[in-house]
């Protein structure tokens, strides 16, 4: 079982990926992100997302109500069914869900974020969550019937309320959910770099014992993207690829080991 997390910028290559996994025997599940669009139908809307970094350095968007139905519109909507549609046309015959569908994705919301705000700390609240538990007997149902689920967020808390989550940390409960042996990362860079602005800094093996270093090594959304690979191997994965989304084969890269591979 593979599951393949898309990233969300502007720049991935969502046909080459569709295409690549047109031509996959094993299983795979795909998790999708929609940042770039979010952000642009925000600033359209005169919206901006807000965010916020909190104590321990890592970052998020503050999760309003507005930003809500701004990130439906661009995950749960357009990113969504556009990925539907060229699934369908490459012969893979996808579902598309957020964690709302049938309870796909289950969550806590989130007591509040530690931030400081000048050098006062403060506590704010909003509509977001770690994923806890997946609706296993609905991702068997379609798996074992021959539909590729395609995964956004958001998910649903324990008030049956949509909140905003990582889809590193949706990817970390469906890992542990499916006991996939294989997760591929696609983002918008070759993979995990030594120095975020060298290209060739490319750094080819990351030990799994090594990953907390690294993560101290990071800032912004690459140290959350690390400390969600470091969870997912305590649980059991064996083989973790950060690799281009960006290429023509994205898929057959990551495969062939072309980006970052934690092992």
């Amino acid at each position: 079982m593979i599951i393949v997390k898309i990233g969300g910028g502007k720049e991935i290559n969502l046909e080459g990926i569709i295409a690549d996994l047109a031509g996959i025997d094993e299983p795979y599940v795909i998790v999708h992100g929609a940042n770039a669009l979010r952000d642009k139908l925000a600033e359209d809307l005169g919206q901006p997302k807000q965010v916020l970094t909190s104590v321990k350095g890592y970052t998020s968007v503050y999760s309003d109500e507005k930003l809500l139905d701004v990130m439906m519109m661009a995950y749960a909507g357009l990113r969504n069914k556009r990925i539907i549609e060229l699934c369908q046309q490459h012969g893979i015959n996808a579902v598309g869900l957020t964690g709302l569908d049938g309870k796909m994705v289950r969550g806590k919301r989130n007591q509040g974020i530690r931030v400081y705000q000048g050098k006062k700390l403060k506590i704010v609240r909003d509509f977001s969550g770690k994923p806890q538990s997946v609706n296993t007997p609905l991702l068997h149902l379609l798996l074992n019937n021959g539909y590729v689920p395609v995964l956004t967020v958001p998910i649903i808390d324990e008030h049956n309320a949509a909140i905003n989550t990582e889809n590193d940390d949706v990817v970390r409960v469906l890992q542990k959910a499916l006991e996939a042996e294989t997760v591929i990362n696609l983002i918008e860079a070759a993979g995990f770099l030594e120095n975020k602005d060298d290209t060739a800094s490319l750094i080819k093996n990351i030990p799994a014992s090594d990953l907390k270093a690294r993560e101290n090594q990071v800032e912004g959304r690459m140290k959350r993207k690390m400390l969600a690979v470091r969870k997912l191997f305590e649980q059991g994965a064996t083989r973790i690829i950060i690799s281009d989304g960006r290429g023509d084969h994205p898929i057959v890269d990551a495969l062939d080991g072309k980006g970052t591979v934690i092992a």
